[in-house]
């Protein structure tokens, strides 16, 4: 007899079937290996897989709070490849997203429609707390931080500058390289499940010292999937 799963309400997979997936999922094992893994049809493992990225993607809303001291800002773009002899900031059909990243702490995602001053400017000032430090490349849109309550330093990667002692943004351009190649292993995404993807990457980020699996098993546990 199937015991009833306490973790994924609706589905006929045992408690133990559904940890078997819940483990590969949380060591980022792609969904269709994971269904040769565990003998799983690879609709379900597929189902099973994106009930998962939506809770994290709305556990990733939950754990926003304001980040202050030491914080590094950059934006990264995702999708279509870029246009010959055109940086990324020009490139048609790419999602623009802003990164802002406590150094060592967390990092918050932010989709947006281009990275003028505009969009950018009310992200920093909602996320940031005044006094805080700000580290940023040479991006016209950063112009004038220091006058919203900011310190701001500035990294100028044109002229070949990648770091001045503490003045870099290595840490929020690790976050783009991890999240960039969680995206590759997939091989390509739909631009309507894009948001899921990010915030995805975002909260294993934020959680990468610690055991996804016995956090998720926690979480599900108080409020199982359906």
């Amino acid at each position: 007899k199937i015991m009833l799963n306490r973790y994924y309400k609706s589905s006929k997979l045992s408690e133990a079937k559904f940890r078997e997936v819940l483990k590969f999922f949380s060591t980022d094992i792609p969904s269709l290996k994971t269904a040769e893994l565990t003998n799983l049809n690879k609709n379900t493992v597929h189902t099973i897989y994106n009930k998962l990225r939506e809770r994290l993607a709305e556990l990733s809303l939950e754990e926003n709070e304001p980040f202050h001291g030491e914080v590094e800002v950059d934006e990264s773009y995702f999708g279509a490849k870029r246009i010959r002899g055109k940086r990324g900031r020009g490139a048609r059909g790419k999602i623009p997203v802003v990164g802002v990243l406590k150094r060592g702490g967390k990092v918050y995602t932010k989709v947006v429609k281009n990275c003028s001053r505009e969009q950018i400017l009310p992200i920093l000032k909602g996320k940031i707390l005044e006094e805080s430090t700000v580290f940023t490349d040479g991006w016209k849109s950063y112009h004038g931080l220091i006058y919203q309550g900011f310190q701001h330093y500035r990294i100028y990667h044109s002229k070949n500058e990648f770091a001045r002692g503490k003045n870099h943004i290595n840490g929020i351009e690790s976050f783009w390289g991890f999240t960039k190649t969680r995206m590759q292993k997939l091989r390509g995404i739909r631009k309507d499940k894009f948001m899921i993807h990010l915030k995805e990457s975002e909260w294993r980020w934020n959680h990468r010292n610690e055991n996804i699996y016995k956090i998720l098993l926690k979480i599900l546990a108080e409020n199982p999937l359906f």
